[in-house]
């Protein structure tokens, strides 16, 4: 371990996407824990969607000129507290940092599975995972033969969503993706019935397309055309989940979605968003459904890997402008595998999901 911490810190509010002149990496000393508190040295990092949300001048976003926060991995390697011994894995939100001080009401303990790698729980066992499992399970409600669009569906949450669906028995599975790349990897890895990329025209004619019989459940990532679209494909008793508004999070003159109201009243559509961290009390739940298909291999994450913490910033820009599938992890270098032994092909050393150094 070295003397120094690198933090990433917010230096401007954007308009519009963000970019790297919105960021400062700053350098500092190692920080010391005083007592009941612990050092721990970050190893995997998460980005999300709901970082560009943070990033504006509203209540409860990223203050500047400090560091950011976010879901980390991290190893406890100097502790001032029993409760934290050295050694151990800890899940915890002051990411965007190499290293943070932390007390053991900020952590999270981490169960160990058999088979299931430390990025599950950053991604399908871990918010991402649950934001899907909630959105099934408890605003959808969803029953089996539920024919589904989920909006997003090759992002992190659309990924998991799709996965989790299949596993609860729904019927047809379409999803919307912003490349044909996407949309191949949704169909021919994911599980999804149909997919279609938002490009090649107006949403409602592609979701009537691919759906051509009407959908029960819309799980919404993107809002606008997308929403307005599926409110006229829902039958009756059709349930929305909303999730997010990516398409509006760097276009803040886009025009609000457009539709019928009227169809919510004569077609009894309940339409509920949800913030997962009401539902944390879930997450037993969610190892209890997700943990053993993980282990047959029913279930395998969809996870971009980034290695190397000077990416983070990069990673971050890139998911917002959709470069990536499936959940974004940025690795220290640290836990990066090492390179196959010669005459092994990549494909025999990578796990499911990971895309190596991006």
């Amino acid at each position: 371990m070295n003397d120094t911490a690198l933090t990433v810190h917010q230096t401007a509010r954007p308009y519009g996407f963000p970019t790297t002149d919105h960021f400062a990496v700053v350098e500092s000393a190692l920080p010391a824990p005083a007592s009941g508190t612990a050092l721990v040295e970050n190893l995997y990092w998460s980005v999300d969607p709901y970082h560009r949300e943070m990033m504006d001048d509203a209540p409860g976003g990223f203050a500047l000129h400090t560091p950011l926060e976010g879901r980390t991995l991290g190893r406890v390697v100097a502790s001032r507290t029993p409760e934290l011994p050295e050694g151990e894995i800890v899940l915890h939100r002051q990411g965007w940092r190499t290293h943070a001080v932390v007390s053991p009401a900020e952590i999270r303990r981490l169960p160990r599975f058999d088979g299931v790698p430390l990025t599950a729980f950053l991604s399908i066992l871990g918010g991402t995972g649950l934001t899907a499992y909630v959105g099934l399970t408890r605003i959808a409600r969803l029953r089996e033969g539920d024919d589904l669009f989920v909006s997003g569906a090759a992002g992190g949450v659309g990924t998991a969503t799709g996965r989790f669906a299949r596993l609860l028995g729904a019927g047809r599975l379409v999803g919307s993706a912003g490349s044909a790349a996407k949309v191949a990897h949704l169909t021919g890895e994911v599980g999804y019935d149909a997919a279609f990329d938002y490009h090649d025209g107006p949403t409602a004619d592609l979701l009537a397309e691919a759906a051509p019989d009407g959908i029960d459940v819309f799980v919404d990532n993107v809002g606008g055309e997308q929403l307005s679209a599926a409110v006229g494909a829902l039958r009756e008793f059709g349930r929305i989940v909303r999730i997010g508004t990516i398409s509006q999070y760097n276009t803040p003159d886009a025009p609000p979605p457009r539709f019928d109201h009227a169809d919510l009243v004569e077609k009894s559509l309940r339409m509920e968003g949800f913030l997962v961290s009401n539902y944390r009390d879930l997450q037993d739940e969610l190892h209890a459904f997700a943990v053993p298909h993980l282990q047959s291999g029913r279930l395998v994450e969809d996870t971009t890997v980034v290695d190397g913490f000077e990416h983070l910033v990069h990673a971050f820009l890139g998911m917002l402008r959709g470069h990536h599938t499936g959940k974004i992890i940025i690795r220290a270098e640290s836990e990066t595998p090492a390179p196959a032994p010669r005459g092994v092909g990549p494909e025999l050393v990578a796990g499911p999901g990971s895309s190596g150094r991006a």
